[in-house]
């Protein structure tokens, strides 16, 4: 079976919730523990990756993260193919530290 770079998946969630009561950082909490058991990995500050094997997968995805949202705050997400992922370019300032590494893309059951 040939493994096609156009299609698989990445879904990146970008958020920005209010922390400004108890209540918005409990709420702010459990939206990043969801994103986390939906197996999301931190990309960057209120930047959540996921590699999905499918459009179809990533859709069900998607959909998780919306139904996670509270009720404050805005979340958007967006689905690339790994091809484009690829092409990702990263940048450092002057204080440059070594890249991350990659987080793992297929998950065998």
């Amino acid at each position: 079976m040939h493994l096609s770079g156009y299609r698989f998946m990445w879904v990146v969630a970008m958020f920005d919730l209010p922390v400004n009561s108890k209540e918005c950082r409990r709420q702010y909490a459990l939206f990043r523990k969801a994103l986390l058991k939906d197996g999301f990995s931190k990309m960057q500050y209120s930047v959540y990756i996921r590699h999905s094997a499918s459009r179809e997968n990533a859709a069900v995805h998607v959909a998780r993260v919306e139904a996670a949202v509270p009720p404050n705050g805005e979340v958007r997400v967006i689905t690339i193919t790994d091809k484009q992922f690829e092409r990702m370019r990263v940048f450092w300032g002057k204080n440059r530290q070594p890249a991350e590494p990659a987080p793992a893309q297929l998950e065998l059951f």
